[in-house]
């Protein structure tokens, strides 16, 4: 028996739970709030489900004409299909002349893990990666694990304090990067399936070829399957069909099968009529509430006096938006109210509720009376666009 392990060297690792969540869990502080959580929560401080879903899912799992056999390793063609339709729409030219398709992916990073290995492996001189918005510890960890080079590039105008899409596009052109975009709650910004997917239809007008990550786990809050799909568009469907075809030796060898169940739920309520009315509405009840509770936090901040224009807050779409806070006063707000904040400022509205906006509210008057004022910077992306410099 050998008397030596070949893990001997092997080092415990940090844990990769995000420092802001591991110090809130280590808080015994009886009223902390955490304001960071991925997921849209609801005014009971649970995760999201929309009711169709529930109801989907109970129906699958009563069918007994159901076999639940391997899927194919591009996963399930009627899911791809739908999904495809939902991002682009039915009609859209990119799917009429066959030059959009898809890989079902497994996990909200596995649609990033297999475009970066196909990228990594016939892009070979290209190691410089672009991340645009404040995503850059959640992708970018799986590009600089590919051995690419990872540099922010800010498309914010601080003047007109939105995104400008000429500056974006320009980017993209002079330095020629080649787009991913990551579209991970469709319909949970505005309540517009079309409109929370404009930036898309901009660039497939513009002929650019593209990858992009649509994640479908937020959005139907099906949050344990972590349900996805790497989207390719390209030129011509003879290059599309050459790039699904690398796509799938690299997807069979990470993962040979995606899960089923998630995406049978998603495909059943896409393709129905009805329960597809359902989702849509359930949809824009989370989105009016959110704004409801963005509108709250706004005018109370005003009645308590609190210096600064607070308008922004309302002007955001989405779950998630800035508070436009300095780092003095973030820091004020977890060190002395318990209040757990991004240092960026950007919090989950959706875990604001009737029992904590007071004290919330009160803690950012507090923290910004009592710390010294700087500009705030209330950058407002609401996707990613992530782009590999050929």
């Amino acid at each position: 028996m050998p008397t030596l392990s070949v893990f001997m060297d092997v080092p415990l690792a940090h844990k990769l739970e995000g420092s802001l969540l591991k110090t809130y869990k280590q808080d015994d502080y009886p009223n902390k709030i955490f304001l960071a959580y991925r997921v849209c929560m609801t005014n009971e401080g649970h995760p999201w489900v929309s009711l169709v879903v529930q109801k989907t899912r109970l129906q699958i799992s009563q069918d007994p004409s159901l076999n639940y056999e391997y899927l194919p390793t591009m996963g399930l063609k009627s899911f791809i299909q739908a999904s495809l339709a939902l991002l682009f729409g039915k009609h859209s030219q990119a799917i009429v002349e066959n030059r959009v398709g898809g890989v079902h992916t497994v996990g909200d990073s596995g649609a990033f893990q297999l475009g970066v290995q196909f990228l990594r492996a016939w892009h070979k001189d290209a190691r410089i990666v672009y991340i645009i918005s404040s995503q850059k510890e959640l992708h970018g960890l799986v590009f600089q694990d590919m051995g690419f080079t990872v540099y922010e590039y800010s498309v914010w105008d601080p003047k007109k304090l939105c995104m400008d899409p000429d500056i974006l596009l320009n980017v993209v052109e002079s330095k020629q990067i080649f787009p991913f975009f990551d579209i991970p709650c469709q319909g949970l910004y505005t309540s517009d399936l079309e409109e929370d997917t404009r930036i898309l239809q901009y660039f497939v007008s513009q002929g650019f070829e593209f990858f992009c990550s649509q994640s479908l786990s937020k959005n139907f809050g099906i949050y344990d399957e972590g349900v996805g799909m790497l989207v390719v568009v390209a030129v011509n469907n003879q290059q599309l069909l050459c790039v699904l075809s690398q796509l799938e030796g690299l997807a069979q060898a990470l993962w040979l099968n995606p899960p089923n169940t998630g995406a049978r739920v998603i495909t059943s309520i896409l393709c129905n009529p009805a329960l597809l009315g359902e989702w849509k509405q359930s949809l824009k009840e989370v989105v009016e509430n959110i704004m409801l509770t963005k509108e709250k936090v706004k005018e109370k901040l005003q009645l308590l006096g609190t210096p600064g224009s607070w308008g922004h807050i309302t002007e955001q779409s989405g779950t998630h938006g800035y508070l436009g806070l300095n780092s003095q006063q973030v820091e004020y707000l977890v060190r002395k109210k318990h209040i757990y904040i991004p240092k960026n400022g950007q919090i989950n509205f959706s875990c604001i509720n009737a029992n904590n906006i007071n004290y919330i509210t009160e803690g950012i008057n507090e923290a910004v009376l009592l710390t010294e004022s700087s500009e705030m910077c209330l950058p407002k992306e609401k996707k990613t666009l992530i782009g590999i410099k050929l």
